[in-house]
């Protein structure tokens, strides 16, 4: 690949913090031309992280509020294909930069804007948007995930800037499918990604309400949370007791050498049996008669007796109280990298627990190139997190350029915009009249995606105008629970075909269907891909405008020697070091938050990797092999501590069950009547809370004696009190919201009209009829608010296989060959009597 995919594209970046760099970092990775804006004191955010947001950058220091400062960024915006800024709203344009001021001078800009809150949203516009108040207002800390809640922890902090990370993905996929839009449009595009609003549909799992679900389906944690809730009984378990109402197939295990091991082998055909026959249990369970009938059967039609089965999560109380003692003797068998190697040549999903800086120096992520040596010109020999998405055979994607120091040298300043105003004009006219279109209208993706991060990929672009067509497998390989309570947040807006590809009858299917679509997803590694026969050469021939979207879990842009292991979301937190941060160390992992805390940004990572190769082919550059993964996602949101150099000070980040925040000033405190979240710069305005709280003595204290003094003094009067004291000296003071309670207030129905524009930050889209034959409650996908494009519901999940007949008949099939296919067991219309098995 001669030429970088956004080669050519020139980015003002104005960015402090997190989300708003990292926008601009993702699109430098991939060759885009960035100049980043610090202001005169230099970046508001001293953390070596720093240099990884603005590695590949340019950067300069304006004043923004001196004319000449101003006339230099104008000048620059005014030659440029796209301006980032994650101010609150209002900000820029008081500075004389808002988007109908510079888009009158460049009416081609893609100007992207990331509040924390929606600047519609006349309740929570103004707050002061950090990332722990954003969390605490749409209840983060409250609803961290069950085994959370089952010990009776609240609030529960996590130091990962998931809103953040979130949005920024989001920002970066919607800007690059806007430029995508512009190459025949000639339109700019007016954006805003409000942070809150990605931090909730990056926790969609967490929020969704399916009313009357099946008891089958609930685990047993949540089914001791119901007991003791009913029984006005405390939720206070420990640590250790918490882990006898883990699946067996879905928890940490001590190995001979001490080091946890983390198995995720639930709701899989052949996983849970294969983790077994690995462990040497196998025989001798199923010599006890441990059932594996089908969990697509209604629990009326099991087996007599059978309470559970083994494909399906969870197992039965009796049931994983055995096999749970049996594989936690088994793991004491072997150390833990042992059992690693083993579950991996097996193809079972498992892994030994890890700290972030074992990972950071791990042989698989250094040989992947999922972690990069950078040598930055303050701290050395650096390895950073690499890129979250990349184009195959894009080998720049390794070759990291060091963040620059601010500097403000004009005539650097002048330099680049001398090459920027030397570019030709090359976009078509652009048409006022023209009605909206969706970014993606036309294009037609083929989704080969299961569980959650795959699907997550065609969901999110569905909302743009994208066609697409599911296909699955005629006997399922996953349970009811994976597939379709998860599907119906992560397969809305698609048709639903059952085909089996691997037969020859399906790969002649498959070869009718490629010159058709554009874009093919599918989460499988390099392995997998070739025993599907979706190699590169076969695509070509068949479109050589095809994109393929290749997802996977530990894969990176090289390969190492786990690059082929097959992982879960939950792995890759294991791997990483998430579980250990956050439950505290090695010997307390924990899950962080429920579902999808990376399942969900993976998905978007690999969104914005089609976006970029949509806009390399919409240059003449043919199709392409895009790639994201977990390990990629899992990075990046452990950003502000994913680096190491020599004498790096230790990682000791906050961690544990009992933390509250990052420091005195930056964390939960419990009001009279609930947990508010204090969020202030401590450098700027901590003697304005000292006066305001009547704490001379703040300004001078330990960091211990602060926190004690706060708790005392916060603990005194009620949550309101203390927002309106703290709110005219802009300092954050939010009280700690919950999941359920914002879903409730934020509900849209089809019968009150569906406005994904509208001025709440964050809404919910009720469905009284959804196909499943439940009222289901889901996050409505409005995170990215493009000003003139169309924005499209997805309809409701259909029913797996509920257009298998309507999409052979496309294909040429007629209704005597449906039929056969469909007698012969290559395609099917469903995989049970019901939507969802109850």
């Amino acid at each position: 690949m001669q030429q970088r995919p956004l080669s050519g594209y020139r980015v003002v970046d104005f960015g402090q913090y997190i989300a708003g760099p990292a926008v601009a970092m993702m699109l430098a990775d991939q060759g885009a031309e960035v100049v980043h804006i610090d202001p005169p004191g230099g970046p508001r955010w001293d953390n070596p992280a720093d240099a990884i947001l603005n590695r590949g950058k340019q950067r300069i220091s304006l004043d923004l509020r001196v004319a000449e400062d101003l006339q230099l960024a104008l000048e620059l915006v005014g030659n440029a294909d796209v301006l980032i800024e994650n101010f609150r709203p209002g900000v820029m344009a008081r500075l004389g930069l808002g988007p109908e001021q510079v888009r009158a001078l460049n009416p081609a800009l893609v100007y992207l804007s990331l509040p924390g809150f929606s600047e519609a949203d006349q309740e929570l516009a103004q707050l002061p948007a950090w990332e722990g108040i954003i969390a605490a207002a749409v209840g983060q800390f409250t609803d961290m995930g069950l085994s959370r809640v089952l010990m009776g922890i609240t609030p529960s902090f996590s130091p990962l800037p998931l809103a953040s990370a979130y949005a920024a993905v989001l920002g970066a996929t919607a800007v690059t499918l806007a430029l995508f839009a512009r190459v025949t449009s000639g339109q700019g595009e007016r954006i805003e990604v409000p942070i809150a609003a990605a931090l909730m549909e990056g926790l969609a799992y967490n929020s969704m309400h399916v009313e009357g679900l099946p008891e089958r389906y609930k685990s047993l944690r949540e089914r001791e949370i119901e007991r003791r809730r009913a029984n006005d009984l405390p939720l206070n378990l420990q640590y250790a007791d918490l882990q006898e109402f883990l699946d067996p197939f879905y928890r940490t295990y001590v190995c001979q050498d001490g080091r946890p091991f983390y198995a995720v082998n639930c709701s899989h055909t052949r996983h849970p049996i294969a983790c077994l026959q690995v462990l040497g249990l196998w025989d001798e369970l199923a010599g006890l008669g441990i059932p594996t009938h089908s969990p697509y059967l209604d629990v009326a039609d099991w087996p007599e007796g059978a309470e559970c089965t083994l494909l399906s999560y969870p197992l039965s109380r009796q049931w994983a109280d055995l096999v749970s003692e049996k594989m936690k003797a088994a793991f004491l068998s072997k150390p833990a990298y042992e059992w690693q190697r083993l579950f991996g040549a097996a193809g079972v999903p498992g892994c030994a627990h890890q700290l972030s800086a074992e990972w950071l120096a791990s042989e698989h992520a250094l040989q992947s190139s999922s972690v990069l040596r950078v040598e930055d010109p303050r701290y050395g020999a650096m390895r950073q997190l690499g890129n979250i998405c990349w184009l195959q055979g894009d080998d720049a994607v390794i070759d990291k350029q060091p963040a620059q120091v601010p500097h403000r040298d004009r005539g650097a300043v002048l330099q680049v915009l001398a090459g920027w105003r030397d570019r030709p004009a090359c976009l078509p006219a652009a048409d006022p009249a023209a009605p909206p279109r969706g970014w993606l209208d036309g294009i037609r993706i083929l989704d080969l995606t299961n569980v959650i991060a795959g699907p997550t990929i065609a969901c999110t672009l569905a909302r743009f105008g994208a066609e697409v067509i599911s296909i699955d497998p005629p006997q399922p390989a996953l349970d009811p629970w994976n597939t379709t309570v998860f599907g119906m947040q992560a397969n809305q807006g698609k048709r639903s075909v059952l085909l089996d590809l691997k037969s020859a009858e399906g790969q002649a299917l498959l070869d009718r269907l490629l010159p058709q679509v554009d874009v093919i997803t599918i989460n499988a590694s390099d392995a997998q891909l070739e025993r599907l026969g979706l190699s590169a050469e076969r695509l070509r021939r068949l479109n050589p405008e095809l994109i393929l979207c290749q997802f996977d879990a530990y894969g990176g842009p090289t390969p190492g020697p786990r690059s082929n292991h097959p992982g879960y979301d939950d792995l890759v937190q294991a791997t990483t070091g998430i579980m250990a941060r956050f439950g505290g160390g090695l010997q307390t992992p924990e899950e962080h938050a429920h579902f999808g805390t990376i399942d969900v940004l993976g998905g978007y990572c690999a969104a914005q990797a089609i976006g970029v190769a949509l806009v390399r082919r919409a240059h003449g550059h043919g199709g392409a092999v895009a790639r994201s993964s977990l390990v990629a996602a899992g990075q990046l949101i452990q950003l502000p501590f994913m680096y190491d150099y020599p004498g790096r000070g230790p990682f000791d980040e906050p961690s544990g069950r009992e933390v509250k925040g990052a420091h005195a000033f930056y964390r939960c405190y419990q009001a009279l009547d609930g947990w508010v979240f204090l969020a202030l710069d401590r450098r700027s305005q901590l003697p304005a809370l000292s006066r305001a709280l009547q704490l001379p003595e703040l300004e001078c204290d330990d960091e211990a004696t602060a926190e004690r003094r706060l708790e005392a003094l916060l603990g005194s009067q009620s949550m309101a009190h203390w927002q309106a004291l703290l709110a005219p000296l802009d300092i954050g003071c939010q009280p700690l919201g919950r999941m359920s309670q914002l879903r409730e207030s934020a509900l849209m129905s089809a019968a009150t009209g569906i406005d994904l524009k509208g001025p709440k930050t964050v809404a919910f889209i009720a469905y009284p009829e959804h196909p499943c034959g439940h009222r289901v409650e889901l996050i409505a996908p409005n995170a990215i608010r493009p000003r003139q494009a169309r924005l499209r519901l997805p309809e409701a999940m259909a029913k797996y296989g509920a257009h298998t007949r309507e999409v052979l008949v496309r294909l040429g099939c007629t209704a005597e060959q449906v039929e056969g296919l469909l007698a012969r067991g290559v395609a099917a219309e469903h995989w049970s009597a019901r939507y969802l098995p109850s």
